[in-house]
């Protein structure tokens, strides 16, 4: 259990009030629960007003005090809230009859009073307020205290506040926009002058349960642990002259980024890829790669896409997808026929050409910037997770996206436009070999992919991206049939026969 957190704030007015209030809202999630303790006076529906009016976006939001009705509802577009006055509660089996349970689920829960409903939770935020007698009866002091998993988050709340105003983006509206697969979030930053950045939240990585070696997946996997490979790609992306997002200011300790925001515009519409724009991405690829680039950025040094990290991708499939999506029960000897057959195709990747391998590059991160010259137009998001690897492996995760239909013929289309700009570039470069690599790194990629996807759904509880596996498949046994691969086809032939069939998994 994490060390309890707490923090002191005066509130000589409202506008302090409504300051503390967006604080705290920054900080709360759905099944949270914030305690408001002090005296009759204290200012305790004061703030909670303030919390529930900046939570549901709406500073007119009528906010009665539930004195008397006990409990009142709100639905706010995160989550519902649930704002309680205990005071005439008598005994904690009231509460049923409140139908509190009912209203709790899946709510901020914001309780005025809390200690009538009998034993707290230790994991919790209390908001204790008292007037300042030094003050008068206008002024007010609060003191807020985060236990358990709320501490660490009221810390990170705090750090980011500090960020924002001393970088000058502490009046700017924030607005959550997402998270990821990982632990990142984003939110979009709005100055009353109509500015824009994106915050990004990235808290250091912790380290999971050792898998090899005595080393946990992400040590050998060669993933970002913190913040600071993005901060260096994307400087060293921008010296190159590539569109990544400028650092306007950033607190690496805390895994905090005030980014440039490249918009909205995205590399696909309903009809999946815009084929004029997946044709600069791959214009983007073709120049990177014809580069000398250095293994060393701003000082971070890019690790190596080893046979290590390669391998132990491919082995989420028999980790996760394997059990839980086709249902194959593996024995040891297959599990290390598995492990040997890719070893064998992936030992001429990692002896071949090396270049920055940014790893996430396909559609969810390509943004598009029509008023850029023609190499930056295209954005580039995500990169953190760079290693020193075999080029083939960016293409293959443009042109043969996970989330988007990449057509059979605008696939060879824009991997043809990849490989005339490469060897215009160079006419040394070899076309066929590079192509024997592209299959080799595309059944790499739908191999993790699929683990991942799967690890997603069962450990994670996102099954959302269960949806992607049919196209990923695809890819797969499309890229199996190159007789680079045929190791590996044998083996899923012998071992994961459904995945052949039609509809199977």
């Amino acid at each position: 259990m994490a060390e309890d957190a707490r923090f002191d704030y005066d509130l000589a007015d409202e506008s302090d009030t409504a300051a503390l209030a967006r604080r705290i809202a920054s900080v709360v999630a759905a099944g949270d629960l914030v305690t408001l303790s002090g005296d009759l006076g204290a200012g305790k529906t004061t703030l909670a007003r303030a919390l529930i009016r900046e939570l549901m976006e709406d500073p007119d939001q009528e906010v009665p005090s539930p004195t008397f009705t006990l409990m009142q509802v709100y639905e706010a577009k995160r989550f519902p809230i649930v704002h309680a006055d205990l005071y005439r509660i008598k005994s904690p089996d009231e509460l049923v009859e409140l139908g509190w349970e009912e209203a709790s689920e899946g709510a901020l829960l914001l309780v005025e009073w809390a200690d009538r409903a009998g034993p707290l939770p230790e994991t919790r935020l209390d908001v204790q307020l008292r007037l300042d007698a030094s003050q008068g009866d206008t002024q007010r002091k609060a003191t807020l205290v985060a236990s358990g998993y709320f501490a660490e988050r009221l810390r990170r709340a705090l750090s980011i506040s500090e960020l924002l105003n001393a970088s000058g983006w502490g009046e700017a509206k924030r607005t959550f926009m997402m998270g990821d697969a990982s632990t990142r979030a984003y939110e979009r930053l709005e100055k009353p002058d109509g500015a824009r950045a994106i915050l990004m939240i990235s808290p250091r990585r912790p380290d999971g349960p050792p898998v090899r070696m005595g080393k946990p997946y992400s040590a050998i996997a060669r993933l970002a642990e913190d913040v600071t490979p993005f901060l260096a790609l994307s400087r060293g992306l921008r010296t190159e002259h590539f569109s990544a997002p400028e650092i306007y200011a950033a607190a690496p300790e805390q895994g905090l980024a005030i980014l440039e925001d490249l918009g909205a515009l995205g590399v696909v519409d309903a009809d999946g890829p815009m084929p004029e724009r997946y044709g600069a991405a791959v214009s983007v690829l073709a120049a990177l790669h014809a580069r000398d680039l250095p293994a060393t950025v701003e000082g971070y040094t890019i690790p190596p896409y080893d046979i290590e990290a390669l391998s132990i991708e491919v082995e989420l499939l028999i980790d996760w997808y394997a059990p839980h999506i086709a249902r194959a029960h593996l024995s040891s000897g297959a599990r290390a026929t598995f492990v040997n057959v890719w070893r064998e195709a992936l030992e001429e990747i990692v002896t071949g050409p090396r270049t920055w391998t940014l790893r996430d590059y396909h559609s969810p991160n390509l943004m598009w910037l029509p008023e850029r010259d023609w190499l930056r137009k295209v954005g580039i998001l995500d990169f953190q997770d760079c290693v020193m690897g075999h080029p083939a492996y960016d293409v293959a995760s443009l042109l043969q996206d996970a989330r988007v239909t990449v057509s059979d013929t605008l696939e060879m289309k824009l991997l043809g436009q990849y490989l005339r700009q490469r060897r215009e570039a160079d006419p040394a470069f070899a076309i066929e070999t590079f192509a024997r690599a592209y299959a080799i790194m595309g059944a790499q990629r739908a191999t993790k992919v699929l683990g991942i996807f799967a690890r997603l759904d069962k450990r994670d509880g996102k099954p959302g991206y269960l949806a992607h596996i049919p196209r990923v498949k695809h890819y797969l046994l499309k890229d199996l049939s190159h007789p680079a691969l045929v190791g590996v086809k044998v083996w899923f032939e012998t071992h994961m026969p459904s995945l052949y069939a039609k509809d199977g998994a």
